[in-house]
C-alpha cells in the first residue's frame, strides 16, 4: 500500500539497452520512418490522382495506407526523440493516447484485411453482383465504420485502464500498451473488468481473422476449376495474403512475447519482437500492392518517367 501514488508520468525502461548504439538506432529508425512515409504517401497518391483507381479495390488499398501512417506517427517521432533523449519519459495521458494510436494499426488493419477479403469474395465468386454491391460509396462506408468501430473498441479499452490505481511508474517496452500498463495495477481486482473487455475485444478480432480464412478459402475452391479466375487470384489476392501472413505473423509474435514472454528473455530482442508490426508491414505492404498490381504499377512507372 506505501507504494501506491497518483502516476503522471511513465519511464520507458526498454530504452536501457539502447544506449551503447542509440546514434545508429536513431539513424535507422529515421531511414525506416521515411521509407514508411514515401512509400504510403506515394501509394496514397497514385490512387487518389488517378480516376481509373476509384474503384474498390483500391479505395480500400488507400485507406490501408492511411492506417498504416497513422498508426506509425503515433509511434516514430515520439521513439525517435526518445532514443537521443537522456531520460525516456511519457506523460500518463500521452501514454494511453499512444497505446491508442498504435493498437489503432493493429486492428484497423485486421478490420480492412476483413473488407478486402469480402471484396475479393464478391470479385471472384459473384461477379454478377459485384458492381451492385461493392459500389465506392459502400467501400467508403465500410472503411469508415471499420475505422470508428476500432477508434471506440479500443477507447473503451484504454478508459477502462484509466480508472486504475497504478504502483509502479515503470514500463518495459519501447512504446505504451495497453496491458503493460494494466499489469502495473495495485490491486488485480480492479483488473477484472479490463481482462474481460480484453477477451471480448479479442475474441472480436478472431471473428474477423475467421472471415478472412473462410473468403479465402472459398476463393480458392472457385478458382480451382477456372483459368480466368485462377490468374484474377493470383493478381489482386496473392498481395492481400502475403499482408495478412505478414500482419498475422508480427502481431502474434508481440502478443505471446506480451502475454506470455519470460523475463529471462535479452531485452534486446523483446525490443525486436515488439516493433515488428511496426516495421516490416508498414514497408513491406505498399512494396507490395505497387509492384503486383498492373494499374499502379504502370502508373507509379509514368510518373516517374515524367520526372525524369
Amino acid at each position: 500500500m506505501n507504494n501506491v501514488s497518483i502516476t503522471t508520468m511513465f519511464f520507458l525502461s526498454g530504452f536501457n539497452e539502447t544506449v551503447n548504439h542509440r546514434f545508429i538506432l536513431f539513424f535507422l529508425s529515421l531511414l525506416c520512418y521515411c521509407i514508411i512515409c514515401l512509400v504510403n504517401i506515394s501509394l496514397i497518391m497514385t490512387i487518389i490522382l488517378d480516376s481509373n483507381l476509384h474503384e474498390p479495390m483500391y479505395i480500400l488499398l488507400c485507406a490501408f495506407s492511411m492506417n498504416e501512417l497513422y498508426a506509425t506517427t503515433g509511434f516514430y517521432p515520439k521513439f525517435l526523440w526518445d532514443l537521443l533523449a537522456d531520460v525516456r519519459v511519457i506523460s500518463y495521458y500521452g501514454c494511453l493516447i499512444q497505446a491508442q494510436v498504435v493498437y489503432s494499426l493493429a486492428c484497423g488493419e485486421l478490420s480492412i484485411l476483413a473488407v478486402m477479403a469480402y471484396d475479393r469474395y464478391m470479385a471472384i465468386c459473384q461477379p454478377l453482383k459485384y458492381h451492385s454491391i461493392m459500389s465506392k460509396q459502400r467501400v467508403i462506408k465500410l472503411v469508415c465504420f471499420s475505422w470508428l468501430t476500432t477508434f471506440w473498441i479500443m477507447a473503451i479499452n484504454h478508459f477502462l485502464t484509466s480508472r486504475l490505481t497504478l504502483c509502479s511508474p515503470y514500463i518495459s517496452r519501447l512504446f505504451c500498451v495497453n496491458w503493460s500498463i494494466v499489469q502495473l495495477a495495485c490491486f488485480p481486482a480492479q483488473t477484472t473488468i479490463n481482462s474481460i473487455i480484453a477477451n471480448i475485444t479479442v475474441f472480436i478480432y478472431f471473428l474477423h481473422s475467421v472471415f478472412i480464412v473462410w473468403s479465402y478459402m472459398y476463393i480458392i475452391k472457385t478458382c480451382v476449376n477456372s483459368i480466368e479466375n485462377r490468374a484474377k487470384f493470383m493478381q489482386t489476392c496473392v498481395p492481400h495474403l502475403v499482408s495478412l501472413f505478414t500482419f498475422a505473423v508480427t502481431i502474434l509474435l508481440d502478443v505471446t512475447n506480451m502475454r506470455l514472454g519470460s523475463k529471462e528473455l535479452p531485452q534486446t530482442l523483446q525490443n525486436i519482437v515488439s516493433i515488428e508490426f511496426l516495421v516490416i508491414p508498414p514497408i513491406m505492404n505498399p512494396l507490395i500492392y505497387g509492384f503486383k498490381l498492373t494499374k499502379i504499377r504502370k502508373r507509379i512507372c509514368v510518373v516517374i518517367l515524367k520526372i525524369k
